[in-house]
């Protein structure tokens, strides 16, 4: 059987394989969505494909809406190329639960895939005829943290963003400078409301995707690219939203044991691969099963029925509430303690880490004990059940193939959140962070994995992250083996607001950090050795 439209044809092949199929007319959204749009997407990557587009495929199954997703592409093409166009959109969605089960469904949703590039003629004239369509209620992200980053470390604007500002809306190359010409043409075509939202998981998302896109269009008026009724457009929220949101479903990279096992069940080409921009993709998606979605309810032009499909939709303070519990509390940096960690102890799947008894210890002491005493309580959500959850069900789910590889990726973009934050609670809540330890140590394993050696003095190959050149350059002269050999080279890190929120020796915890630093550095073993000094 092929994941296509002629292969879905073969229903009864499909339910032998215990995979269930759409039973909307797929031809008769899809012509709905291209006459009609009312959700267009950027970052078409795996937790879109299965969460998102299965939030769309819901409310189509349940006859609650007539279109699906217009999915944009802005970085890594090859997603549309090998994913999308050779298996006409289709997703085969797979959910990994803890007793090894599995559920199976193909996902439909994704009715049109869009490379998304001023470059591109024929396909940027579609997305702005879709941005111009009266019918578009909202425009989603799922493009990762460092897709909103404007600016490097030293607060300059990055090469291609300069090009952006000064090329203006038709010469738009990064995600957001698009976004910015795309409302533009929307501008142009009779000021038309939009909501604007992201789903990234990363604090105050729809504030930093606000912000990125109105200093676009304010560099560019200050240029004389567009007008100041531009600029007062973006700024009216009855026009143009920008709601918040909080996301939460852990997606690892494909699986080559699940790809093989749909295989053997009779499903053709499942096996996963690595594109050229480093993205692990495949014609199918696995993920756990717990997942929440928590949006501002912020809709100037309408929105199709998110909480049919299981969606909360809330007030702001709500989802910033949850979004800090989870965030920078519940889960995130206990993901980013594994994976750090992980890597210099040489694993490769979180839930065997969650069987390791200093690494358990870790991330029980960052979410239950440093975590509570500051977190937000939501009222929809529980934070001691959500955390519960993560430590007792999902973290340790052995069918979860998620890698802690994949986890350490841009970590400099997100320990400012999942650490920084907590910090700076504990400073406005005591006066200083320095009682924190579990949370210290975690910087200090990330600060120890930048040498990219492991904990039996191994070299590893660092995981993706738009600032590793520039780190580890600033520890090049850091020796493994050698803790003589740090003279104080983390200082110009740690005292990094841009990285971390603050300056951590001003919270009270830079020392402390280089002195697990310089313990972690110790030799073979060093790192083990640290972990049970501070963690009995």
């Amino acid at each position: 059987m092929k994941l296509t439209l002629e292969g879905l044809k073969d229903r009864e092949g499909w339910k032998k394989a215990d995979v269930a199929l759409p039973s909307y007319d797929i031809q008769a959204v899809r012509a709905e969505t291209v006459k009609n749009p009312v959700w267009v997407h950027f970052g078409a990557g795996n937790i879109f494909r299965m969460f998102i587009g299965g939030i769309a495929d819901s409310l189509l199954e349940q006859h609650l809406s007539k279109t699906g997703i217009v999915c944009a592409e802005s970085f890594s093409f090859d997603i549309i190329d090998e994913i999308y166009r050779p298996y006409d959109n289709l997703v085969l969605g797979v959910t990994l639960k803890p007793d090894g089960s599995v559920s199976r469904q193909v996902i439909a949703s994704l009715a049109e895939a869009v490379r998304s590039s001023t470059k591109n003629a024929s396909e940027w004239a579609r997305m702005k005829e879709v941005f111009a369509s009266a019918s578009l209620q909202l425009v989603t992200f799922t493009i990762t943290e460092k897709g909103y980053a404007l600016k490097n470390a030293a607060g300059e604007y990055f090469p291609y963003v300069l090009s952006d500002l000064e090329a203006g809306p038709d010469g738009a190359t990064g995600v957001m400078a698009q976004v910015a010409a795309l409302l533009f043409h929307r501008f142009k075509n009779g000021k038309l409301p939009i909501a604007v939202v992201s789903m990234d998981n990363c604090s105050h998302n729809g504030e930093k995707l606000q912000n990125s896109v109105l200093t676009v269009a304010r560099e560019w008026n200050s240029r004389g690219k567009v007008p100041q009724e531009f600029i007062a457009y973006l700024e009216d929220s009855s026009r143009v939203s920008f709601p918040w949101s909080m996301i939460d479903k852990i997606t690892p990279r494909p699986s080559v044991e699940i790809g093989k096992a749909l295989e053997e069940a009779g499903i053709e080409k499942m096996q996963p691969f690595v594109t050229e921009k480093k993205t692990f993709i495949a014609p199918f998606v696995n993920a756990e099963g717990p997942q929440y979605l928590v949006v501002e309810d912020n809709f100037p032009n309408g929105r199709p029925p998110l909480e049919k499909a299981g969606v909360y939709m809330t007030d702001r303070d709500t989802v910033n509430n949850v979004e800090r519990m989870k965030v920078t509390t519940c889960l995130n940096p206990l993901h980013t303690a594994l994976a750090v960690y992980g890597c210099l102890l040489g694993y490769t799947l979180i839930a065997d880490e969650m069987k390791d008894a200093e690494l358990l210890e870790l991330v029980k002491r960052i979410g239950l004990k440093e975590g509570m005493p500051v977190v937000t309580d939501p009222k929809i959500l529980s934070p001691k059940a959500f955390v519960d959850e993560v430590i007792g069900v999902r973290l340790p789910n052995p069918f979860m193939p998620d890698a802690p590889q994949r986890i350490a990726c841009d970590t400099s973009q997100k320990v400012g959140i999942r650490f920084g934050e907590t910090i700076k609670s504990y400073v406005a809540q005591y006066g200083s962070a320095e009682r924190l330890e579990a949370i210290p140590l975690a910087i200090a394993g990330w600060c120890r994995y930048l040498l990219a050696v492991d904990d039996e003095g191994k070299d590893f190959e660092l995981s993706p992250d738009p600032m590793a050149a520039e780190l580890t350059a600033q520890l090049k002269d850091v020796v493994w083996n050698k803790p003589e050999s740090y003279t104080g080279q983390l200082k110009s890190i740690l005292s990094n607001a841009n990285i971390f929120g603050s300056d951590l020796y001003a919270s009270g915890l830079g020392e402390k950090i280089e002195a697990f630093f310089r313990e972690e550095l110790a030799g073979a073993g060093a790192v083990r050795t640290t972990l049970k000094k501070y963690l009995k």
